[in-house]
């Protein structure tokens, strides 16, 4: 397994990590996830940490709670190996203290995090989505505080904008607080839209996209393609509103590409979409996720190897799109590629490695 820097930061993670959405299994999306329990859990765990992979990511919205629960349970008696990473944020409940990142919620939500995954310590503590009632100003404090009481290692941020981080990076460097050293991103070859300002901002201010849903929200498997509709079985049926909507010929166009390579290649739908996201710059780790072994195992075939140059044109030509004001038109001029990493596949800065 690889390992790269996270951002700027002197921590090292493994360009795998895995995402345990999939433990607990309660509420209508989480269910529909997936209801791993802890021994499941556990043997997950294993061939994890034997393939290399020691970071693991959950939240304390993931079933309410029990995805940290079930992912403190399988690293028990082996902490010392494994990096935790969770995120609070989200509503987990409907009270007036029960959703956003104020200092109270924020020391209640490390607390109980702390709790339920039976550690003293979290490796990354993140920023679920971005709290504009509560003065960026407390929040950093706050979680100076944590960092200072040796409860949280480093912090982070998720389903943030460009000019959010850039208020919670100015404000750390105004006052003295621990930098952001990562952003959890939604990037696949189906929603490339973090490549025209968070990408880019993250070259420049020295931090790690950990990526989540790399396989689109589960449209990228192997399953669905031209002519070939959502399988019975497809947890799409009961989660595709929850996630970023796809049109569906910008997603055969995805997966026609995928297929090819894949017979060209001899590997799996998925390992190449994986593949192609390691390459991408700034990505210091692709969260993956499994519902059982057989998954994992697949998804661990994604590391070892490179795409082609042609290969990975191909991809990126088939994944492109137009880009957003006011990114459109200047992305096709001369010596915008200094500015914003393009859709289109040209050269851009490297991931800290």
């Amino acid at each position: 397994m690889e390992y790269r820097r996270l951002g700027g930061s002197g921590l090292r993670v493994p360009a795998l990590s895995f995402g345990a959405g999939t433990f607990g299994g309660s509420g209508p999306l989480f269910s529909a996830w997936g209801d791993t329990g802890p021994a499941e859990a556990r043997r997950l765990v294993d061939i994890c940490l034997d393939a290399g992979i020691t970071l693991f990511d959950t939240a304390d919205v993931y079933s309410d709670g029990a995805s940290e629960e079930v992912l403190g349970a399988a690293v028990r008696g082996r902490r010392d190996r494994v990096l935790l990473s969770t995120k609070t944020g989200l509503p987990m409940g409907d009270g007036p203290w029960d959703a956003g990142t104020s200092r109270s919620r924020l020391i209640t939500a490390c607390e109980d995090a702390l709790r339920r995954l039976g550690t003293d310590h979290i490796d990354l503590f993140q920023l679920h989505a971005y709290d504009a009632a509560t003065p960026a100003e407390e929040v950093l404090a706050t979680l100076d505080d944590l960092v200072r009481a040796g409860k949280v290692r480093y912090t982070g941020v998720s389903n943030f904008s460009g000019w959010q981080v850039m208020k919670h990076l100015a404000v750390a460097e105004r006052y003295g607080r621990p930098r952001h050293v990562a952003q959890q991103v939604y990037y696949s070859l189906l929603g490339r839209d973090y490549e025209w300002e968070l990408m880019p901002l993250a070259a420049e201010e020295g931090l790690g996209a950990l990526v989540w849903s790399p396989l689109g929200w589960g449209r990228l498997t192997g399953r669905i393609g031209r002519g070939r509709p959502l399988p019975a079985g497809s947890r799409l049926h009961d989660t595709a509103g929850y996630g970023p909507p796809v049109e569906d010929e910008h997603l055969y166009r995805v997966t026609d590409a995928l297929e090819e390579i894949a017979a060209e290649t001899g590997r799996a739908v998925p390992q190449i979409a994986l593949n192609w996201l390691l390459a991408r710059p700034t990505v210091a780790s692709v969260i993956i996720g499994a519902r059982n072994e057989e998954q994992l195992r697949q998804n661990l075939g994604a590391v070892g190897w490179t795409l082609s140059p042609e290969h990975t044109a191909r991809l990126d030509a088939a994944g492109a799109r137009t880009a957003p004001y006011p990114y459109f038109p200047y992305e096709r001029q001369e010596g915008f590629a200094r500015l914003s990493p393009p859709m289109t596949g040209r050269p851009a800065p490297a991931a800290s490695r």
